[in-house]
């Protein structure tokens, strides 16, 4: 039997997933099922599912294998939670073996989303016979949602479908952030304790909740409704997902970052990646309330900032680079003209005079890309004070170094690295990539004369995120860049709900950029800045 035939005969995955199951309960019997952790079922599952499948002579692809091993795993792993203990019973619970993860947490909104669920799949194709959807597209959210609501209490009426007020309510707001939003990322979008969205596949939806990967609760109906949520995204901004072109970076209408990537390059179906938008403005003030920078660290910056040292921030993946750049660039005179470039669009400036340029991918001829490299050369044309590049990450390295020792002090970039030293090898390295002819001791020389200090920031194992190095480059010894700490971070314990707890050390160095702080009037602070508080 193919998938179309088990389709017709039982409705949906879920079918399937209620004649596999027993066959899943038969290999976790019910004394291993409660301390079973999440890959344990998953294992089990996969082999369930190849049992099942080989039994009943159904064909189904790795994509359709893979959603029906993941609905197996959530009912069972839904089933026993139910049937476990409470709290009080569950204290004397086996602790789980060192060598098992534990299984993943599970982030839920509504737990009474499953009749919601079902009367979507059955009322919204006879919703969308009824209305014009392009003229509904352009109708204000709040008419929308009035004729919605009609419709719906008459399509209730017809089908003989149960929900009670707040299940309308909620049918009613999933159906306009279809048709007017992003579906299913609505809610996610708009919980302010959600920093990234990381969507595997229409069945598996992480989030980042206070610095921690969580499995959410939200789902799409299959790849073709991840696909059209993306194409949805991209299209807003003037770019395109296909065959093609199967991978784009892009930016939501509040600012949020998306990476997309589809089939062929993605095996599993359609990735999303969306790093929010903070609509809370993140100063260097806010910074010292959580904890990511000490008060002398903090004022150390400020200083850094307003006398126009040239910085680059370094850190990880998701370690909080961008954040700190837009804290750092509040120092920026108002009088200044600023000039940014960015892959996709995220700096939040405050200054009145700032121009935003973007990349832009190339045409469906291959033509009219404009990459970084193009960006920053123009910028250097635009008279600018001070040249923001976003990310480093190719040639425009050497033309940014070449901005910094040429008038534009007081430019800024973030760049890939784990430590200080390793951001000045990543930044030779790139420059060597946009110019062969450059010896290494010509590269690094232009580096020491044209980047002053290094912050280093890194997201901890607690989720934390904190500022772990303020460096300064301080001349070259040889051929090799010499540099020196002024502060830097020590991990010196554990709270017992987790948290981490550290240090922040001062090294009691004068700073090397002494004579540019005292040419703005600011060495004073800079040396009070070094001092014990």
């Amino acid at each position: 039997m193919s998938l179309a035939d088990a389709l017709a005969a039982d409705g949906t995955i879920a079918a399937l997933r209620t004649r596999a199951f027993p066959l899943l309960k038969e290999k976790i019997p019910a004394e291993r099922a409660k301390a079973a952790t999440r890959s344990d079922v998953a294992r089990e599952a996969k082999t369930a599912v190849g049992e099942f499948l080989a039994k009943s002579g159904m064909e189904l692809n790795l994509l359709d294998q893979r959603d029906l091993v993941t609905s197996l795993v959530n009912a069972f792993m839904s089933e026993y939670a139910a049937a476990a203990p409470a709290p009080a019973a569950a204290a004397s619970a086996p602790e789980p073996q060192a060598d098992e993860p534990p299984p993943a947490p599970v982030f839920t909104r509504n737990p009474s989303r499953a009749s919601v669920e079902q009367a979507k799949l059955k009322l919204q194709p006879m919703i969308l016979e009824r209305i014009d959807t392009s003229a509904a597209a352009k109708l204000p959210r709040e008419d929308l949602s009035r004729d919605l609501t009609g419709l719906l209490a008459e399509l209730l009426a017809e089908t003989k479908i149960q929900l009670n007020a707040v299940e309308r309510q909620e049918l009613v707001k999933q159906l306009l952030d279809d048709m007017l939003g992003l579906g299913p990322l609505e809610p996610l979008l708009a919980d302010e304790t959600i920093s990234e969205i990381m969507i595997n596949g229409p069945k598996q939806v992480f989030i980042e909740n206070k610095g921690k990967l969580v499995l959410s609760d939200v789902q799409f109906r299959d790849n073709a409704h991840v696909l059209a949520i993306a194409t949805r995204i991209v299209t807003a901004i003037g770019r395109r997902i296909d065959e093609s072109s199967p991978l784009c970076d892009a930016r939501l209408m509040d600012g949020s970052r998306v990476n997309i990537i589809i089939p062929p390059l993605a095996i599993d179906g359609a990735t999303i990646t969306i790093r929010k938008f903070s609509k809370k403005k993140i100063t260097l003030d806010s910074m010292i309330k959580f904890g990511s920078v000490s008060p002398q660290m903090a004022k150390l910056l400020r200083i850094c900032g307003r006398c126009r040292l040239n910085i680059l921030i370094s850190g990880g993946t998701g370690s909080g680079k961008t954040t700190l750049l837009n804290a750092m660039s509040q120092m920026i005179d108002h009088g200044e003209r600023v000039v940014t470039s960015e892959d996709a669009a995220e700096l939040q400036l405050q200054q009145p005079h700032v121009v935003r340029l973007e990349t832009r991918p190339p045409n469906l001829e291959g033509h009219g890309e404009v990459t970084m490299r193009d960006l920053v050369k123009n910028a250097l044309r635009m008279r600018p004070d001070r040249i923001i590049v976003g990310e480093t990450r190719g040639g425009e390295a050497l033309d940014m170094l070449q901005a910094m020792n040429t008038g534009h002090d007081g430019s800024m970039s973030t760049v890939h690295a784990n430590r200080p030293r390793e951001a000045i090898m990543r930044l030779e390295n790139l420059v060597g990539m946009a110019s062969s002819n450059l010896s290494p001791r010509a590269i690094r020389q232009q580096i020491a004369a044209a980047v002053d200090m290094i912050v280093q920031v890194a997201r901890m194992r607690d989720g934390s995120r904190r500022v772990t190095h303020i460096s300064e480059i301080t001349g070259m010894e040889g051929d090799v860049i010499t540099m020196q700490d002024l502060y830097t971070c020590d991990v010196t314990g554990e709270t017992p709900d987790g948290k981490l707890t550290v240090e922040f050390k001062n090294h009691g160095l004068r700073p090397h950029s002494m004579p540019k702080a005292a040419y703005f009037g600011l060495d004073k602070q800079m040396l009070e800045a070094m001092e014990a508080p």
